[in-house]
């Protein structure tokens, strides 16, 4: 028996000349479809790292502190890009811009209200530098969804912990315990 033959008789759908027609029922998008199963995974920070943040450091926020970084200096078509794009394309790719760049801070050209999130980095070695993106990490980007946010009732990092902000981390900035951006 053929397997068009087969899946008629078991009721799997009618039979074209190719075979059976199977019906799965309405088909979703990529996304719709992905959702839930991002739903379970514990969340990455998602960063967005700019030409001057030092290839070190990137593989820290990788390897130490398990983030989703997308290195700007991996993409040669953005490697010169002006500041406002790599604002923006942060903001289209969902992710927290990370800069040493303290022309961000500046609201008037970039608006918090048009932001996926900022953090400005200043320290004088990348030794310091690693130390307070640690800081940001545990008081900031790993900051847990309130209960209830979350479908289940669990707890999960928030997707976008800065959306509308900006921090100026330093090695003075607040320590983990003051969850204050």
């Amino acid at each position: 028996m053929t397997c068009a033959i087969a899946a008629a008789r078991a009721g799997a759908g009618a039979v074209s000349p190719r075979g059976p027609v199977v019906s799965y029922g309405p088909v979703g998008t990529l996304s719709s479809e992905l959702g839930a199963v991002l739903e379970r995974v514990p969340a990455a920070p998602r960063v967005y790292a700019d030409a001057n943040v030092p290839a070190g450091l990137v593989g820290f926020m990788r390897q130490r502190l398990g983030w989703d970084v997308f290195f700007v200096m991996e993409h040669e078509d953005l490697r010169r890009a002006r500041d406002v794009e790599h604002f923006r394309l942060a903001r289209q790719l969902h992710r927290t811009l990370l800069t040493l760049d303290h022309d961000y801070l500046d609201d008037r050209r970039f608006p918090p209200a048009e932001t996926s999130g900022v953090v400005v980095l200043s320290a004088p070695d990348e030794r310091l530098m690693a130390r307070v993106l640690r800081r940001v990490d545990q008081s900031v980007l790993r900051a847990r969804a309130p209960r209830g946010d979350v479908p289940d009732g669990g707890e999960r990092a928030a997707p976008l912990p800065l959306l509308g902000r900006k921090v100026h981390a330093h090695p003075d900035w607040p320590r983990p315990s003051s969850r204050t951006a």
